[in-house]
């Protein structure tokens, strides 16, 4: 595989704004301030939106060097040239998905509280695997907990990046960082703030890396 998931600041897009504009100008400022991946999450029915919004995401992360994945659709993903497809549980397999993407596109897979749904995304080609709910969601309130021991050891067993997701602000996100995760992957911790670029700035100085390097080419 050509793509590895860049370490630091995973941004994924709060579905609820309706205005692209907006919503644009919100991943710009996750960007510069260091957000490494944005995911674009919409699970609504506009496709023409859909597709407007990934395009301009897409645009964005080329100019900012930085992951494009988008939440469930390998067609999508593969229309917009996306870097990466994040799954879920009903979404299309890993497998599947591999077999039909090739060696060159991203593929997350949320695993939940499961090291053993990880252990299998591995053998099906995952790029990477993210746990959670790390911490208490506003975002899903009734997600099932991933607590710290469960990161340490899916960092130090899987040979593939581990990315932690739910409730994590720039206050918690330093255990997570401890345990071993590869990247922090954050909606409201990030855009349900004042300073958007500023919050982005320190979930990114976590990993003691300049902001701006270590772009994709």
């Amino acid at each position: 595989m050509n793509l590895v998931l860049p370490r630091g600041l995973y941004a994924i897009t709060p579905e609820q704004i309706a205005d692209t504009e907006l919503l644009l100008d919100m991943v710009r400022r996750c960007l510069a301030g260091g957000a490494r991946t944005i995911q674009y999450r919409h699970k609504g029915p506009e496709e023409t939106r859909r597709r407007a919004e990934a395009q301009a995401i897409g645009a964005l992360c080329r100019e900012y060097k930085a992951a494009f994945v988008i939440n469930d659709s390998l067609d999508l993903a593969r229309e917009v040239g996306a870097d990466g497809v994040h799954l879920g549980k009903a979404d299309l397999t890993c497998a599947e998905a591999r077999r039909r993407a090739g060696p060159d596109l991203l593929i997350g897979v949320s695993c939940y509280d499961s090291l053993q749904r990880a252990r299998q995304a591995v053998r099906d080609g995952a790029s990477y695997v993210a746990f959670g709910s790390a911490f208490a969601s506003p975002t899903k309130p009734a997600a099932v907990r991933a607590e710290l021991p469960l990161f340490r050891e899916a960092a130090t067993e899987l040979q593939i990046p581990v990315v932690a997701i739910g409730g994590i602000t720039p206050t918690n996100a330093p255990d997570l960082v401890a345990a071993g995760c590869h990247a922090l992957a954050v909606i409201s911790g990030l855009f349900n703030v004042p300073d958007i670029t500023a919050t982005a700035a320190a979930f990114s100085a976590l990993f003691g890396s300049d902001p701006t390097a270590d772009r994709l080419e």
